[in-house]
C-alpha cells in the first residue's frame, strides 16, 4: 500500500465516512492513477478534468458515476493533500438528470422472487422489497438485527447511509419467511452471524453477487424493464404510498434525510390501484399475488 493511498484511508476514517463511500473513493483515484500511469498527487487540474471527460464520451458512465470520480478526487486535493485554497483543484460535478425510476408491478414482482432460485438470494431480494433498505444495508445485516418480539417487530440497520443507524418495518409475513430460512439455513450459526452469508458462509452477502442475482431472476421472469435491485426500493415506497401510509413514516424508513427526497415517490403511484381491505398496508410481501 502507497502512503498517499494510506494517508486518503485515515483522512476518511477519521471524518466518519461510510465503508462503502471509502471503498468507492479509493477505487475510483485508483482507476484516475491508471490512466495516466502516474500518482494521483502529480495531476494537474486540467488531467482530472480531461479524465472525467474520458469517462463521459468514451466509457459512456452516467453523470452520477463521473461524480463519483470527481468527488474523489475533490476528497484527495483538498482533505489530504491540502489544496483547498487552489479553486482551480475543484473538479466540475456534473449536473444529474432526473430520471423517474421504472417500477415493477406486483405480479412481476412475485414473477421475479418465483425466478430467484437460491434461497438466500431470494430472501434477501424478499427482505429489500419488504424493508426498502438499500442493497448494501440487507447484505450487513446480522441475526440479531431482525427483532421479532410482538411489542417491537422491526429490522435494525446498524451504520446506514451517512453512517446513521435506523429501523425499518418488520412485517408478519416477512418475519415467517425468515424464520422459515433461519430454520433450514442456520444463518445462526455462521462466524459472523450474517443473515445473508456468502457461499463459504464466512462472510456477508457480497453486493455484486445480490445484484447479478436480481438481473438473472429478471431475465428468467421475462422482465423488460431495466434496472437493478434498486428498484425494489422504489417499489417498497411506491406501494406503501398506494397502500395509504404517509409520507413522514415512508421517509423515516427509508432513511431520507429530507422529506422533499421521499416526496417524488407522489408522482408514481397508480391512481387504479385500490388497496385490499383485509391486508397491513405495510405488509407487501402479503399483497402480491399468489403464482
Amino acid at each position: 500500500m502507497t502512503e498517499l493511498r494510506q494517508r486518503m484511508m485515515d483522512a476518511m476514517l477519521v471524518r466518519g465516512l461510510s465503508a462503502r463511500t471509502q471503498e468507492c473513493y479509493i477505487e475510483a483515484v485508483a482507476r484516475m492513477a491508471r490512466h495516466y500511469h502516474k500518482s494521483p498527487d502529480l495531476l494537474s487540474p486540467a488531467q482530472v478534468e480531461a479524465y472525467l471527460l474520458h469517462l463521459v464520451k468514451d466509457r459512456q458512465l452516467s453523470y452520477s458515476s463521473v461524480n463519483h470520480a470527481a468527488s474523489a478526487s475533490r476528497f484527495l486535493f483538498e482533505k489530504v493533500l491540502g489544496r483547498s485554497s487552489d479553486s482551480a483543484l475543484r473538479p466540475p460535478m456534473a449536473k444529474v438528470p432526473q430520471k423517474q425510476p421504472e417500477l415493477l408491478s406486483r405480479e412481476q414482482i412475485a414473477r421475479l422472487f418465483a425466478c430467484c432460485t437460491p434461497p438466500v438470494h431470494r430472501m434477501a431480494l424478499q427482505t429489500l422489497y419488504a424493508t426498502g433498505l438499500r442493497v448494501s444495508e440487507v447484505c450487513a445485516l446480522r441475526v440479531s438485527d431482525i427483532d421479532s418480539a410482538p411489542d417491537r417487530m422491526c429490522v435494525r440497520v446498524v451504520g446506514g447511509k451517512g453512517g446513521a443507524d435506523r429501523y425499518s418495518v418488520l412485517s408478519t409475513t416477512l418475519l415467517q419467511l425468515l424464520r422459515h430460512y433461519c430454520r433450514t439455513y442456520t444463518p445462526q450459526r455462521n462466524p459472523g452471524q450474517w443473515l445473508f452469508a456468502d457461499a463459504h458462509g464466512t462472510a456477508a452477502l457480497v453486493v455484486q453477487s445480490l445484484q447479478r442475482a436480481y438481473q438473472r431472476a429478471r431475465h428468467h421472469a421475462r422482465i423488460m424493464k431495466m434496472g437493478g435491485t434498486h428498484t425494489l426500493r422504489h417499489c417498497f415506497a411506491t406501494h406503501l404510498l398506494e397502500g395509504g401510509v404517509d409520507l413522514y413514516t415512508i421517509s423515516r424508513l427509508l432513511g431520507h434525510g429530507h422529506i422533499s427526497t421521499t416526496a417524488r415517490y407522489l408522482h408514481l403511484i397508480s391512481p387504479q390501484f385500490k388497496p385490499p381491505q383485509d391486508i397491513d398496508p405495510l405488509d407487501l410481501l402479503a399483497g402480491l399475488p399468489a403464482l
